[in-house]
């Protein structure tokens, strides 16, 4: 039996930064095996059917606090940090609920005339600022940053603030110190605006959870802030840098571009495809086993540890041949990128929308638009479980 030391490290190096690590095809041919991370070992899954079943399965528990869990975000472990996306049954399903309400394709919907409005302001400042401008600051992290915190009742000051913070709670190189201090400063704001709204409702997400559910006593305080925490900084993070690599990948692709154009239905296939591609909650999903599974031809016990490695099964080519290559025309349902199962991304129909409109409005305000530096000179995001881009300098 190997020990700790003699298992291969994860997370893996990419030697391509438009590609997941080269172990991962080698490894979808092999059962699932032992990794070494930070703090023990787990078990890790790559192919596209193990890793439906890891997330669709009760047997794999996405509770932090239970044994084995692998720890990923460098927080306290008292339970509820996470809110409901770290929960089992029947807590998970009770909170979900009431988070749905606000996530629903109807209220989506609803959403897009803002959305769109507040794009086409975000474009408007970047026509008359300086060109070259860099995209991630002036545009990709904003305007999740600001439809996140529109929904919640975050007033329009203090986004930066929270962007920051969310940044340092995600990264992988900030001690555990430097996070915990982002964790709590974020979370002493969520205390004052949940308590403020609950006192003084207005039209928000927050003002509405409490006025339906911690006024009833469905829900405590705590709750709410673990909530509002929890879409704070999963609803800006990961949609930012999925819009910064979805306009990197199409100025490297003229010719699907051009397609675009011709044809902006094209959008909604294409952000599919490119999330599909790009995977980049790279290495949030885990999950500890709660019994002994043989899980394709692996036999986890109760009490591993378990790593859903999303990129590896999105670019799994059993599923997606050619999956190497962005093809907007390519039927990409089924990726994996929201998560599956019970913990499918809540706010995935937000995402997919926010998607489609800044890249379709993005691409028709600036026909000329294109990378500023060689392709080889955008600097990437490492050490960090939300792939993403540094910076993305463009000009037109």
């Amino acid at each position: 039996m190997s020990t700790i030391d003699q298992l291969p490290a994860w997370p893996m190096p990419r030697s391509c930064p438009y590609a997941p690590p080269d172990e991962y095809a080698g490894l979808r041919e092999e059962p699932p095996l032992k990794v070494r991370i930070r703090g023990g070992e787990a078990w890790l899954v790559t192919r596209h059917a193990d890793v439906r079943q890891v997330l669709n399965d009760h047997r794999f528990s996405a509770d932090d606090q239970q044994p084995g869990f692998p720890i990923r975000i460098q927080l306290p472990p008292e339970p509820g940090i996470m809110s409901f996306s770290r929960m089992d049954d029947p807590e998970h399903g009770r909170q979900r609920r009431m988070a749905m309400t606000e996530f629903t394709a109807r209220r989506t919907r609803a959403l897009r005339p803002e959305v769109e409005a507040l794009v086409e302001g975000l474009l408007d400042e970047l026509e008359r600022g300086p060109n070259p401008v860099d995209l991630v600051k002036a545009y990709a992290i904003r305007l999740p940053s600001l439809v996140i915190a529109r929904m919640l009742g975050v007033p329009e000051q203090d986004e930066a603030a929270f962007t920051e913070q969310s940044q340092v709670i995600l990264s992988q190189e900030a001690s555990p110190q430097v996070t915990y201090a982002a964790f709590v400063e974020m979370s002493q704001y969520l205390d004052r605006l949940a308590a403020e709204r609950t006192a003084h409702p207005r039209e928000d997400l927050i003002s509405r959870l409490a006025t339906r559910y911690v006024a009833s006593g469905e829900l405590t305080h705590q709750e709410l802030v673990a909530m509002a925490r929890f879409f704070l900084v999963a609803g800006h993070e990961t949609t930012a840098h999925q819009i910064s690599l979805s306009v990197l990948s199409l100025l490297r692709d003229p010719e699907q571009l051009a397609a675009l154009r011709a044809d902006p239905s094209g959008y909604k296939n294409a952000v599919e495809e490119l999330l599909r591609y790009w995977s980049i909650s790279q290495d949030n999903q885990v999950r500890a086993a709660v019994e002994d599974v043989d899980l394709g031809g692996a036999l986890i016990r109760k009490g591993d540890g378990v790593i859903v490695a999303i990129p590896a099964a999105n670019h799994d080519e059993s599923v997606y041949p050619g999956a190497a290559r962005v093809d907007i025309r390519r039927d990409a349902s089924g990726h994996l990128a929201f998560g599956y199962g019970p913990h499918l991304c809540p706010g995935a129909s937000l995402a997919r929308m926010e998607l489609e409109v800044c890249l379709s409005a993005l691409f028709a305000r600036f026909p000329t638009l294109r990378l500023a530096v060689p392709a080889d000179d955008v600097r990437f995001r490492e050490h960090t479980i939300v792939y993403g881009l540094e910076e993305l300098p463009v000009t037109w």
